[in-house]
């Protein structure tokens, strides 16, 4: 297959490692290739013009040359680099939030599969991170994230009956959302479950499809009649998260605590 050229393609940094005394490879996610790895030869040169550009959370747009090769994980070379602009760095835990997202990313997406769904609710995150003004709406936010994104790479199971049984949720009965064996009815000692209603509220605004699934889901956890929500999946969706990156605890998590930001 003959090389490509990829233009003017949204994209953001994920994480970037030295490859040489002046480039970068670059982890990056893109709304129409998924993520990618790229090369940015001379970036880390003082009259680069990547320099001031390659930073996290910041919209870019692209262009890199996609190499004649046709196996995953591939680096192509970038071409060129463009601020969309639109916000600011995010700083405090905003800053935290949006690096621990990124690193869910980097750990859970294959590279090369374009999930353009995920691109545009990540990029609706990262402006309200950068937005200074996400106050209490960060918790709701992160958690909508983390539950698109399972559903998006399949590993979120239905929310709209037992897992194991394929009973339907009682909306007065407690359920438990766990690595092993999906979406359960509560046990004594489950550090946090929730009511079936709930988990039914967030199974229909998952499924309610298009570009709308992530913000009906952010209006679901945010609602002032499921407030508590927010306190009860945390726990069941990092647990899951963590099972499924293979990590007992992502390096950025641990520094939110140690930072004492969760």
């Amino acid at each position: 297959m003959p090389a490509r050229r990829i233009s003017e393609e949204p994209a953001y940094v994920l994480h970037r490692y030295d490859w040489s005394e002046s480039s970068l490879i670059l982890d990056v996610f893109t709304r129409h290739h998924g993520r990618v790895a790229l090369v940015a030869k001379g970036a880390k040169k003082p009259t680069s013009n990547f320099r001031p550009v390659l930073l996290p959370l910041q919209p870019l747009r692209v262009g890199y040359t996609a190499g004649g090769g046709e196996g995953q994980g591939e680096v192509h070379v970038l071409k060129g680099a463009e601020w969309v602009g639109g916000h600011v760095m995010p700083t405090g835990d905003a800053l935290m939030s949006g690096l621990y997202l990124n690193e869910l990313l980097m750990r859970l997406l294959a590279r090369e599969d374009p999930h353009p769904p995920l691109f545009d609710a990540y990029a609706g995150v990262v402006r309200v991170l950068g937005s200074g003004e996400h106050g209490d709406a960060l918790e709701p936010v992160l958690r909508s994230f983390e539950l698109l994104l399972l559903r998006e790479i399949g590993l979120l199971p239905a929310l709209d009956a037992e897992t194991m049984t394929l009973a339907p949720l009682q909306p007065a009965a407690r359920y438990a959302l766990v690595p092993e064996a999906g979406l359960r009815a509560a046990q004594p000692g489950d550090r946090a479950t929730l009511p079936g209603a709930q988990w039914l509220a967030l199974h229909g605004a998952l499924e309610s499809g298009g570009p709308g699934s992530y913000t009906t889901t952010l209006r679901a956890i945010a609602s002032s009649a499921v407030a508590p929500m927010t306190f009860e999946l945390k726990p069941q969706l990092r647990t899951l998260l963590q099972y499924h990156c293979g990590s007992p605890l992502l390096r950025t998590r641990q520094l939110m605590i140690d930072l004492q930001l969760l």
